[in-house]
Formats: C-alpha cells, structure tokens, sequence
C-alpha cells in the first residue's frame, strides 16, 4: 500500500506540480486547495503533510493547530516567510519542519522521504539484540555487548542507529551525512569516514564483531 501525502496549497499549478510530483514517486496524494479543504482531508489519515502558511480561508498555521489533535504525522510548512518568528510560530503550533520557498522538488522529495523513514522507527523496537551479544536501545541511546556498555557520543549514535535500522543497504557519506547531519547543516560529508573509524575502534575494543562494513566505492553497511 502506498504512503499517503496531503498537499495543502491555495496556490492551484503549485499543488497540481506537488501532487503530481509526488504521484511519479509511488505515493498516494491528497490535494486540497485550501485550509478548510486540508482539515477535511486529514480524516483520511495521510502519512505526511506538507502544509502552505499563507492561505486566505484559514492559515497554515490554525489548520496545524486543528488536526495536530487527531494526526501525529509529520507535518512540513511550505511558506515564503524566512524570520525566526515565523519559524517559531510553526514549530509551535505544531509543525516539523519550516521549508522556505522558492524550493527545489527533488530536496523536498528528500527530505519527505526522510521524515517518513524517521516516522517509520518509531514502529521499530525500542530494543534490539545482534546475534545474540550486542544490544542497541534505540529508546534510551545506549549500546552494550553483553554486560558492557559501549559509550557513543551523539553523531556516532546517530550514525549507528541509522545503519542499524537499514540492515544490509549500502548508503554513501553524503546519504549518511544527511540522514544524521541534516540537509542545511554547515559542514561537509568527510566527517562520516572519521566517526565510523571511532565507532568501530569502539566496538573492537569491547570485543564485537565488525558490524559496520565498507563496501568499497559505494559506501557502508550494516551487516545482516
């Protein structure tokens, strides 16, 4: 079954472009044209919402405070307005990102797809074990290798909880800087190699296998 995406902009050729964007990717849209219209259409239960401030019948803003009552997706404001304030009155009201127009398609592609990879692991155990020794709490943030934990600070978690969760798929320093880094963060992707180093030194020294492979030109995996 495909994700489901609801699409609310008053602005109609930009709606049609986003849904029909997102349709050539394989998700389900649901297209309003207005605030009214986009609090109907919550009821159908969409995966993710990418949500217009500036419309005249109701704001982005109030039809975020409307259904954040009964949905728990993530929900992206697409908007022209770029002061902090502006940015704190959606975080507020209840929105998960503040994406500025004029955007690129293919980033918010990206970043949609992000959001719902993240929304998707809170489905995943809060505690899983690797053949049968090393034990990830995704919940708490800790790593241990039977009685001992291995102490990870924040970006190497993130990293091997990322990789942990994707068993087996190869993902690039860009691809992994992104997912942990974020898309507008300063810095550049070298900083992956250098953290990888550190949570396998980590991970050898308290006896585990190597779980983190390099696949040589491409990138890492976590090994199934």
């Amino acid at each position: 079954m495909p994700l489901k995406l609801l699409i609310a902009d008053d602005e109609k050729d930009i709606t049609d472009m986003l849904a029909s964007y997102f349709r050539r990717a394989g998700y389900e849209v649901l297209a309003a044209y207005g605030g009214q219209e986009a609090v109907a259409l919550s009821a159908r239960g969409p995966d993710l919402i990418l949500l217009d401030v500036s419309m005249p019948d109701m704001d982005g803003l109030e039809v975020c405070r409307r259904i954040r009552r009964d949905v728990s997706c993530p929900i992206l404001f697409l908007t022209a307005r770029v002061e902090d304030s502006d940015k704190l009155r959606g975080f507020a009201a209840g929105g998960d990102e503040y994406i500025v127009k004029p955007f690129s398609i293919d980033v918010l592609g990206a970043q949609v797809e992000a959001h719902l990879r993240r929304d998707r692991r809170r489905a995943v155990p809060a505690k899983v074990r690797f053949d049968g020794e090393l034990v990830i709490n995704y919940s708490d943030r800790t790593v241990r290798l039977g009685e001992t934990e291995i102490a990870l600070v924040k970006k190497e978690f993130d990293i091997l909880s990322f990789l942990s969760q994707n068993p087996g798929l190869v993902f690039d320093k860009e691809r992994i800087y992104e997912q942990v880094w974020g898309f507008d963060s300063e810095g550049d992707s070298s900083v992956v190699a250098e953290h990888i180093r550190r949570i396998r030194v980590k991970l050898a020294a308290a006896g585990a296998k190597p779980y983190i492979e390099t696949v040589w030109g491409c990138g890492y995996r976590w090994s199934k």
